[in-house]
């Protein structure tokens, strides 16, 4: 029909790692309904997001546009894709739609936000499909490194669209549906407008490793060690759990789970059928009257996490366990970039007690999730789009995955976060631009990444605190001289004498000497105030200081 179009619209997830959330709509411009794909997290660091607990798309765009929204679809269970549910599932009220493992761990999410029943919809795999407005869309098994991830159909009027979601090429993954070349050139015959793809591994040469592969490795590693072993990896990869504890099984060790995310993933696996021939686990109580020889620990912290299981038994117990000289900790994981600087600190503390720490240095313990760059070119061959759209990936990836198209004469466009493309006629182009960002979790309280709340943490934490305090009275006279307190300020600074005394000296003497107008002046004192308290702390201590002024008025 003339004068619609089919648009792509990226939120988060593509210009970085994390944060996924893609809309796609269909109708006149402006006018085009909608569907979500995916609602992710990204985790926050110390030095950029002091305080926060969880970093979020920001929607607003798609909130006000809520009542064209008529539907979500969540391709699988990692926390970078599901993790937002729970938050934005009432801002965008439409119901949200996922295979029945995913649709198990996004229930906790919204169970813990009050959301009923019928907010999510469990859908079967392919051929089933979800109409959705002008869209009919279907779940695509692809292998992953977590059960149940799918590729997503989405059919238009303007022609067939291919969501990668996350993947890699892996035919025999111990858990979950192996990668089906025949059933993704099934659905590709008709032809294909766009491959939105997976970018994560384009700069990865070779081609990709099925998990399959560790289980020999992983056996004789855990055979040959003296004393307890513990082994961390991440909770959602359901597949390297049961290896582990196979491998465990065989070398007669008892299985012990420690950490809320990894029981759940094998609870859940375990409930919806997918998880088959995992060794029996014992709880903590027992497992402290386990020999340590036949003892293994599947462990929560593989990225470093402050609170999760590894760092508790790396700065002394957890749930009573302890670790000793003469056991070994494996890090059966990639260290997410950005992480390493918690995951070196907690394999520092295991050394000092005399662990042996075994990292996957050679590739022998992990294998990546994401499809490499001979994997992506399989799949852009067996697809054959009309054209790619990279995505899931900081640019530098979907850059160099436009490049890797153009070699076989694949046509791409880069599109990043606030680019809407219109997918409509034999090429893509761009739109408009939406403008878009990121939200945080602070504590229990949801906050714009500009309202200058975890900026001015930020300078307080670089710079101190200074309070300053005067009270005015009836005359417009100061009532004594001000006073300050302090806060991640040295008490002496550079004249030897006490900060505080320099500061209210310093004040006193300006206070002093200001005219009744000046007094009078609410935000001009305010302002003087502030600059001399930042100018003397400079001057003592070599920081400028975050300075708030409270002036109380007699009347």
């Amino acid at each position: 029909m003339s004068g619609e179009r089919l648009i792509y619209l990226p939120l988060g997830g593509a210009g970085e790692i994390g944060m996924n959330a893609y809309v796609y709509g269909y109708g006149k411009p402006g006018q085009e309904r909608l569907i979500v794909v995916d609602l992710g997290v990204t985790f926050p660091d110390m030095d950029t997001t002091p305080g926060v607990d969880l970093i979020m798309p920001d929607i607003s765009w798609l909130e006000a546009r809520k009542d064209r929204i008529d539907a979500i679809f969540i391709t699988h269970a990692h926390e970078d894709h599901v993790g937002a549910v729970g938050h934005f599932w009432k801002r965008l009220g439409a119901t949200i739609h996922a295979r029945k493992f995913t649709a198990a761990i996004a229930r906790h999410k919204l169970d813990e936000h009050g959301a009923p029943e019928s907010i999510l919809n469990v859908v079967e795999p392919w051929p089933a499909t979800v109409d959705a407005g002008p869209f009919k869309v279907g779940f695509v098994p692809i292998s992953h490194s977590i059960p149940e991830s799918s590729g997503l159909v989405i059919d238009s009027p303007e022609g067939r669209v291919l969501h990668s979601g996350d993947f890699k090429i892996d035919h025999t993954p111990v858990v979950g549906e192996p990668f089906n070349p025949d059933l993704w050139s099934e659905i590709s015959k008709g032809g294909v407008k766009a491959l939105v793809c997976d970018s994560t591994n384009v700069f990865s040469p070779l081609p990709g490793r099925s998990e399959a592969t560790l289980a020999p490795e992983i056996e004789k590693l855990i055979a040959a060690q003296p004393g307890m072993v513990v082994a961390t990896t991440f909770a959602s990869n359901v597949a390297r759990l049961k290896t582990i504890a196979i491998a465990a099984d065989r070398a007669g060790r008892t299985v012990c789970l420690l950490g809320r995310a990894m029981r759940r993933m094998v609870e859940t696996a375990t409930e919806c059928g997918l998880l088959h021939g995992f060794p029996k686990t014992v709880g903590p109580e027992e497992a402290a009257s386990i020999p340590r020889e036949n003892l293994l620990l599947l462990v929560t912290g593989s990225q470093g996490e402050r609170r999760a299981a590894s760092a508790q038994l790396a700065q002394g117990s957890y749930l009573g366990l302890k670790l000793q000289e003469g056991d070994s900790f494996l890090f059966s994981s990639r260290t997410i970039p950005g992480n390493e600087r918690g995951v070196i600190k907690i394999m520092n503390q295991l050394s000092e007690k005399g662990v042996d720490v075994i990292e996957d240095t050679h590739g022998l313990f992990h294998v990546s999730g994401h499809a490499n760059r001979p994997d992506l070119q399989l799949l852009h061959d067996i697809v054959r789009p009309q054209f790619l759209v990279p995505m899931h990936g900081e640019h530098r990836h979907l850059r160099e995955h436009v490049k890797l198209g153009l070699e076989r004469g694949l046509p791409g466009i880069v599109a990043v976060n606030g680019m809407m493309l219109d997918l409509s006629g034999n090429a893509p182009k761009v739109a408009e631009y939406i403008d878009t960002g990121r939200s945080y979790l602070d504590g229990s309280v949801m906050i714009g990444a500009m309202d200058g709340i975890v900026r001015d943490r930020i300078r307080m934490a670089l710079n101190g605190h200074v309070t300053v305090t005067m009270i005015i009275d009836e005359n417009d006279e100061p009532l004594g001289d001000p006073w300050c307190e302090i806060m991640g300020l040295p008490e002496k600074g550079r004249s030897n004498a006490p900060l505080v005394e320099t500061l209210e000296g310093d004040l006193a003497q300006f206070v002093n000497k200001a005219g009744r107008r000046m007094l009078r002046d609410e935000d001009k004192l305010d302002r003087e105030l502030k600059r001399i308290a930042r100018s003397t702390t400079q001057a003592e201590t070599g920081k400028k200081p975050e300075v708030n002024v409270v002036v109380s008025r007699l009347s």
